[in-house]
């Protein structure tokens, strides 16, 4: 078996490997806990608009906005444990999606439409600093929470200065 000699940019001295992250943006997978299937199916196709992929008894992909999520059937939820974040107990297991401002507020105004309760209501945190963001928190019927948010100036997602 070949063993690599990586060196500072990644790039294996003795194969010329590039191990460098990819140039382009792919879809991300991830996989969650549901103890109701069928519900948790709806929830996703009815209130967020994702369509399904492959079924099996004990799980479902569904197509979330331009990525690959999973539905795992298990017989009973994990716990949540929450953080406090600006006051306001976050929970501190959740996925979700960073959203174009507009998208934001018409996902905000879909979902109050449709009666979602929000387990975090819609608010813009650091308003007026350079890392303005609007974010909510909604919950699957399975006690799954899911984080929408924007910011203002998307270079400020990964901006660490402010």
């Amino acid at each position: 078996m070949r063993q690599c000699d990586w060196d500072d940019n990644d790039v294996c001295r003795s194969c010329g490997t590039d191990y460098s992250p990819p140039k382009k943006l792919r879809p991300f997978h991830l996989a969650f806990p549901v103890d109701d299937l069928e519900i948790a199916k709806k929830f996703y196709v009815d209130v967020l608009g994702c369509s399904t992929g492959r079924e099996k008894d004990v799980s479902c992909v569904f197509n979330f906005f331009g990525h690959q999520i999973v539905a795992h059937l298990v017989l009973e939820m994990p716990d949540l444990t929450t953080n406090p974040v600006d006051g306001k107990p976050i929970p501190a297991m959740h996925f979700g999606l960073v959203l174009d401002w507009d998208d934001w507020h018409q996902l905000k105004d879909k979902l109050e439409k449709k009666g979602v309760g929000f387990v975090l209501e819609p608010y813009t945190r650091y308003e007026g600093q350079p890392g303005s963001q609007a974010t909510m928190f909604i919950a699957d019927p399975c006690g799954n929470h899911l984080e929408f948010k924007s910011f203002k100036n998307d270079s400020a997602i990964f901006d660490s200065t402010w």
